[in-house]
């Protein structure tokens, strides 16, 4: 009669510590009154040994899962004495001990024994069955104790326990595990049905357009043009803007020509004299440390600047460089000579400069003895060279060499050699014109000159400056 249940796809629960088994019955032992399965699954969970034996008194209840095998078997009058618990459908009888002794072949022992599972070891092992001692289930009164008709509510909600009877001594066959899912099968299924929509994905990868940073580009630009400007007549030198731009030098007529044409157009020598101020300030303060100086709790250490002007248009401009300084909090000298004879636009300026509050000296003498931060040099004109000869002006060039404080000219004649004031800086303005290489710094300043006055006067340009007015020039 053992011999019928062999086959069968049954499931055995044996309670909430051991939990509920699922598989083939491979064998039934009337002696030792056990039953076995093979392929078992534990808690739905495939068991990682082949087999597994249980003792009739673990078992608690016992269903037949292949309802059709079992109802031929029953149909043809097999095993109908020793299955009363069982219908042609499948269903068992709702008594655990009835259900426990035919599943066993005969009466089940106590239940008030130790639990007992015999298994088969793994496959290389060296013991064929491996034998594993449980704690006895404990009564629950509320539950209606062991093997009772009702489970706990934590037990219906979670499952059973985690505390299983596995053989946890072997290692989990992971790479068994993954090879069980094909995914090259799949992929190929997919792509069978959906035609390549498998490898579309590639396929948009390799026409992504490429990445960009913040910093880049993403249109195709032009080559660069570096030489921008272009001149009827070149001063000799070449200088280059920081970006590489190459600025050229033009000759002292053909720069007095361009601000000529560019007056006529309306930008006045006042307006001319405003921005030269400007720029010129601007780079000044930037000198004599911009924000790190000039603050509001910096006040007790103004920056001293003298300003060495003569009674020409140089020396205007650099009389409105003094007034834009004195606007902004810092200490001005201004140096003039006091003489009959001045340049108109010198007069106004010196009245506008007077209204800061700025200081004046006639003579060399009211100019401070100890260091300044900054000197200023306007002492040459373009126009008339033999200025350099008069006591006023070389007692100024002579007072700014002792003083050993950096100079800053402000568009000197053409030839650094005709000054006798060595200056560190020299601002240019709107085209340089070729200045002597020695050691000063050359800067250029825009005075706002439009394209077309340039084209006036035959020159190509394409503004150097940027996003600035006042920029860097190096010896090309």
């Amino acid at each position: 009669m053992a011999a019928d249940w062999v086959g069968s796809v049954v499931s055995i629960n044996c309670g909430e510590t051991l939990g509920v088994y699922q598989g083939e019955v491979s064998s039934v032992d009337h002696t030792s009154q056990t039953i076995s399965l093979k392929q078992p699954y534990h808690n739905g969970v495939r068991c990682p040994v082949p087999e597994v034996t249980f003792s009739a008194m673990d078992i608690k209840d016992l269903k037949f899962l292949d309802f059709q095998k079992r109802a031929d078997k029953l149909g043809s009058g097999q095993g109908a004495a020793t299955q009363p618990g069982l219908t042609q459908a499948g269903r068992h009888d709702h008594s655990t001990k009835s259900t426990r002794s035919h599943a066993t072949g005969g009466s089940a022992q106590s239940s008030s024994a130790p639990i007992t599972i015999l298994r088969r070891a793994p496959a290389g092992s060296s013991n064929n069955k491996v034998v594993t001692q449980a704690t006895p289930r404990k009564s629950n009164v509320k539950n209606g104790g062991v093997g009772g008709p009702t489970r706990s509510k934590d037990s219906e909600c979670f499952g059973d326990g985690t505390d299983n009877d596995l053989d946890l001594d072997t290692d989990f066959d992971f790479e068994g595990n993954l090879a069980l899912f094909d995914k090259a099968a799949v992929f190929s299924q997919i792509g069978g049905n959906h035609g390549n929509r498998a490898q579309r994905p590639n396929t948009q990868a390799e026409q992504r357009p490429l990445s960009y940073r913040h910093d880049e580009n993403i249109l195709e630009g032009k080559p660069v043009t570096y030489r921008q400007i272009s001149v009827p007549q070149t001063g000799g030198r070449e200088f280059c803007t920081d970006s590489g731009l190459v600025v050229p030098s033009v000759p002292y007529e053909l720069h007095q020509r361009l601000l000529a044409a560019a007056e006529r157009w309306g930008l006045s020598l006042e307006r001319r004299l405003e921005t030269i101020g400007v720029c010129s300030s601007q780079m000044a303060l930037t000198l004599l440390g911009g924000p790190n100086r000039l603050t509001p709790k910096n006040v007790h250490q103004r920056p001293t600047v003298v300003l060495l002007c003569g009674p020409h248009l140089q020396g205007a401009q650099g009389i409105s460089c003094g007034r834009h300084l004195a606007n902004h909090e810092v200490e001005v000298i201004l140096y003039l000579p006091n003489l009959v004879r001045m340049h108109e636009a010198v007069s106004s300026e010196v009245g506008l400069y007077c209204r800061t509050g700025g200081k004046q000296a006639a003579g060399v003498k009211d100019l401070p003895a100890s260091p300044v931060d900054l000197v200023i040099n306007c002492l040459d004109s373009h126009e008339n060279p033999l200025l350099r000869g008069q006591s006023w002006y070389q007692s100024a060039a002579e007072w700014a060499n002792q003083n050993r404080a950096p100079v800053l000219s402000i568009d000197p004649p053409v030839g650094q050699e005709q000054q006798t004031v060595e200056a560190k800086w020299t601002l240019s303005l709107g085209l340089p014109l070729p200045l002597a290489a020695r050691e000063s710094r050359v800067y250029l300043c825009d005075l706002g000159i439009p394209k077309q006055v340039y084209q006036e006067v035959g020159i190509s340009y394409q503004s150097p400056f940027g996003c600035k007015f006042v920029i860097p020039l190096h010896a090309a």
